[in-house]
């Protein structure tokens, strides 16, 4: 458990660290801390005195206390620390993950570069605590993965202190709208688009999307959808439009697909899946209930991840560059890296979209011959 000083020093510090109090700029009093944070005098004393000490705050005779201009400090420590880049992605070690990362990995590490993994598993707190170690460590640029991107997000303090110090940054999968970062992206609503219209080609008509909607690709994913029922003038069912948080990812689409299938009247013939993880899961409920795949269901994925030849039908799915985007990724911020060094080349440094593209399997079929004529 925390001591009482160590939270007033720790709160402090992060507002030093996302931009709060700006260098310097006079912090409040010890007696507005003593009543924001129901302490003693000598507790506010202790936390502001440390911080003195560490040269975040210095103190002025008869004027008060103020916040230090780490700068100069920041930019010493960058000149007398190897290069390293801090990878900072929303999960690591599961799904398409590890394949981006090493991607980057090693493009970054043939350049002679040293690269830092830190895991958010999607969370805000998470985020700001390795922001604010990216800022406090000294290093030469960043590759984050937004969390809960089509969320508002509380950090954005924190990426604005990042552009202050020039520390460079880009997104990756995904990116915070309002910032407009550099950024590497796959074309999430061509693909979803994709997904569907091929479904649609092979003459269903009830197809049930799942998106999840806390992440921009989930929200582009839907959009997809929804511009391929358009396209080919096939009537959108809202019944059919499955969204999910982060949290509810486990548990939400399967119970909604289950509510689906025991729906006495129209019976859904095509799933659309946020990934190929879903899809699999999807799957095993469609097998519970003696389903045949792709004859009694069609299923498309996204990201042409392993998954795809791991189940006993192999599933169709939409590509995702996964090494090649994070070596994109990885000479992308470089060249911002050389650039802020006064390095770089002539040329525009530009954000990365990679096209999508389908790639057919055995999880899908066409249905009925007079159904694909109303279509064609």
């Amino acid at each position: 458990m925390q001591t009482k000083y160590a939270i007033v020093k720790q709160a402090i510090k992060s507002k030093i660290l996302d931009g709060t109090y700006e260098p310097h700029a006079k912090i409040p009093s010890e007696s507005e801390m003593m009543k924001q944070f129901d302490v003693s005098r000598h507790t506010v004393r202790l936390a502001i005195g440390e911080l003195v000490n560490e040269g975040w705050l210095y103190r002025e005779q008869g004027a008060g206390t103020f916040c230090a201009d780490r700068s100069k400090h920041q930019l010493q420590q960058n000149a007398m620390q190897n290069k390293n880049i801090a990878i900072v992605t929303t999960y690591i070690s599961d799904y398409i993950f590890p394949s981006i990362i090493r991607g980057a990995e090693a493009y970054l590490s043939d350049r002679g570069y040293n690269v830092s993994l830190f895991n958010t598993n999607n969370d805000h707190e998470k985020e700001r605590e390795y922001l604010e170690r990216i800022i406090t460590t000294g290093f030469d640029g960043a590759i984050i993965e937004p969390t809960k991107s089509a969320s508002a997000n509380p950090n954005i303090n924190y990426y604005l202190n990042l552009e202050r110090l020039q520390i460079p940054y880009i997104m990756i999968n995904a990116y915070y709208d309002a910032l407009e970062p550099y950024r590497v992206l796959v074309d999430d609503e061509r693909g979803a688009f994709l997904q569907t219209e091929h479904l649609i080609k092979q003459g269903h008509q009830d197809i049930i999307g799942f998106f999840k909607t806390d992440d921009m690709q989930g929200t582009l994913r839907m959009k997809g959808y929804l511009k391929a029922h358009r396209e080919y003038k096939v009537p959108i069912n809202p019944k059919h439009i499955v969204t999910y948080s982060t949290e509810e990812k486990h548990d939400k689409p399967i119970q909604e697909l289950e509510a689906l299938l025991n729906q006495t009247d129209a019976k859904p013939t095509g799933l659309v899946c946020y990934n190929d993880e879903l899809a699999i899961k999807l799957i095993n409920v469609l097998r519970e209930r003696n389903m045949k795949i792709p004859q009694d269901m069609s299923i498309v994925g996204f990201d042409n991840s392993f998954l795809t030849e791991l189940s006993e039908v192999k599933l169709t799915s939409v590509e995702h560059p996964k090494a090649e985007l994070g070596k994109a990724a990885g000479k992308l911020i470089l060249d911002l890296i050389e650039s802020n060094q006064g390095k770089g080349s002539e040329g525009a440094i530009e954000s990365v979209v990679f096209p999508t593209k389908l790639v057919p399997r055995q999880s899908t079929q066409a249905i009925k011959a007079d159904a694909l004529e109303k279509i064609k």
